[in-house]
């Protein structure tokens, strides 16, 4: 019985993906149909038409800066949140927390004016950096739960060999925790991969489109078809897909090890 409900379960998600994806490969109109049923080549049109060379070429840089960012960042402020007691520490761990708490829709008009008037706007910083704020407030809720669920007498024997505070956390504490920090850099990669509020804000004129704002002009400015706005919609996805394919493994270590110790 089990097996049977993974089964339906099964069905019911990958039968959307798998309806687009045949979508992708059907003919784009009716003369192309006459051709046969099958063509690849809605892939090479969809990318020449909709300009996703230059809109993915901008979101895997603003996914490298952002990711990047923000997986460091969020190790030295989880190392502190998680291993060390200072005065105003939990209430700096709750204003870390706002920004989970707070939509981007909530922020997104104020921040505009404030990183126009540091003539920020239309380049890949206003883009980038907003996301690194908001992934900063995530990973390091998430390393700081990784961290507190370290054992503490390894933390105590580094200490006792007379390891800094650097060394544990370079040398011990983040080989061990590869399955955590693993899983962060595949959510901050995704959420970064499909955002579209900030870009499409921060860049009125278009200059750094990222691939999801581009779908979106796409299927308004050149096409109503499904064949080639679904060839499109799988470009689209196709990196974050790669990306979990390869990271799989640690993801789901990393998500069941959360679980546990929660």
């Amino acid at each position: 019985m089990n097996y049977v409900i993974l089964a339906v379960v099964a069905i019911a998600v990958l039968a959307p993906i798998l309806t687009i994806v045949v979508a992708a490969f059907s003919p784009a109109s009716a003369s192309a149909a006459r051709e046969g049923a099958f063509h690849p080549g809605n892939f090479a049109v969809a990318w020449e038409e909709g300009r996703f060379g230059q809109y993915m070429g901008t979101s895997v840089l603003v996914a490298v800066i952002v990711v990047t960012l923000s997986v460091a960042l969020s190790l030295l402020s989880g190392y502190a949140f998680g291993t060390m007691t200072f005065r105003g520490s939990q209430t700096l761990f709750y204003l870390f927390l706002i920004g989970i708490m707070v939509p981007s829709e909530a922020i997104v008009v104020p921040l505009f004016f404030d990183l126009r008037s540091l003539g920020l706007t239309d380049t890949v910083w206003a883009v980038a950096l907003p996301q690194v704020a908001q992934s900063i407030a995530f990973g390091t809720y998430w390393m700081r739960a990784y961290f507190r669920g370290v054992n503490r007498s390894i933390i105590e024997a580094a200490r006792l060999d007379g390891a800094s505070p650097k060394r544990i956390l370079w040398s011990i504490l983040i080989p061990m925790g590869r399955p955590a920090i693993t899983t962060m850099v595949v959510l901050m990669f995704m959420w970064t991969w499909n955002e579209f509020l900030i870009p499409l804000v921060m860049s009125p004129t278009g200059e750094f489109r990222t691939a999801p704002l581009g779908l979106a002009l796409f299927q308004g400015q050149y096409t109503q078809g499904t064949a080639l706005l679904a060839a499109g919609a799988v470009l689209v996805a196709l990196p974050v897909v790669i990306v979990y394919v390869f990271l799989q493994r640690y993801f789901i270590r990393g998500m069941l090890d959360g679980a546990v110790k929660e």
